[in-house]
């Protein structure tokens, strides 16, 4: 048994449930030299060599930090398939916005991952603007998301990367897709 305050390990769960975790968090370049799919940070990313970025493409994912310019990354995502995007606290929001960017105006295909503070209450809208893979580490979204529960409200104002389905009665009301 646990004891009540200690740290809960963090899961990946996809839309699909949890499952392992082939990425590694990297803090540097070093990494790609051994086996395995690697999460760089923002500026190792960057230094990498052009045609070392794309021979790695399906072992290398860059980590967003919520003050990093998504832009930094636009031209260059055709050589990563895994976008992570921190959420250092559950206050700090500009991930979201990015994760919308990169499905919307990009047009990212890959994986866009949330990574720190993720709550139950922030999944529905998480999933709703393209994020397909979620670190998660709090107990309560584990319990969960372990009973299937997703939480959400049924009915949405604003359209988002997943469009909605067609509602009756106000335009502006829209329902969720399955």
């Amino acid at each position: 048994m646990s004891e009540p305050n200690a740290p809960t390990a963090t899961r990946l769960w996809t839309p699909q449930g949890f499952r392992e975790d082939e990425w590694i968090h990297a803090e540097s370049a070093d990494a790609l030299s051994g086996n395995g799919r690697f999460i760089l940070p923002l500026q190792a990313f960057l230094d990498l060599d052009p045609e070392v970025r794309k021979s790695a493409k399906e072992r290398l994912g860059v980590l967003l930090l919520p003050g990093d310019a998504l832009e930094k990354i636009a031209e260059l995502l055709d050589t990563v398939s895994l976008v992570a995007l921190a959420f250092p606290a559950f206050n700090d929001g500009r991930s979201f916005s990015k994760g919308e960017l990169l499905r919307s105006r990009y047009s990212f295909q890959g994986a866009v991952r949330a990574t720190g503070q993720v709550l139950i209450d922030q999944l529905p809208h998480m999933l709703r603007l393209g994020f397909s893979e979620f670190e998660v580490s709090h107990p309560t979204l584990i319990a969960r998301l372990e009973a299937g529960r997703t939480g959400g409200i049924p009915l949405y104002y604003q359209p988002t990367a997943k469009p909605a389905g067609k509602s009756v009665g106000y335009s502006w009301r829209r329902a969720p897709t399955a």
